[in-house]
């Protein structure tokens, strides 16, 4: 797949909630996973520290309201999407974040992800 096509097809499936998917179909089994500097969250390396660091973020979170994300910005073989949640962390206020995903595309893959926020 061409960087277009990745980007739209990760829009779709994000649409869908199809995180699963997303993570099986559309990124390598060797990708990154970067978090906003100054965050708690760090870099994760390969699929499986990508998901287990998904776990530790979904367990801080007592319910998630919703979210969104926009539609995918292609330049080469980069896209970034804006992404909002609505969740209540546990033992925490209701908080609206928003944020910049940004995906580096190679060989019909995801091989990098960073989150700006």
């Amino acid at each position: 797949m061409t960087t277009q096509e990745v980007a739209n097809r990760f829009y779709e499936y994000m649409q869908q909630g199809a995180f699963d998917k997303i993570y099986s179909e559309l990124y390598s089994k060797d990708a990154t996973s970067d978090e906003s500097p100054g965050s708690d969250w760090g870099t994760a390396k390969g699929m499986d520290e990508i998901f287990e660091k998904g776990k530790k973020w979904a367990d801080t979170v007592q319910e998630m309201h919703g979210g969104t994300t926009g539609k995918p910005l292609v330049a080469g073989n980069y896209f970034t999407c804006y992404m909002t949640m609505d969740f209540t962390p546990k033992g925490g206020e209701r908080t609206n974040m928003e944020e910049i995903g940004f995906y580096e595309v190679k060989d019909g893959k995801i091989i990098s992800e960073k989150f700006f926020y």
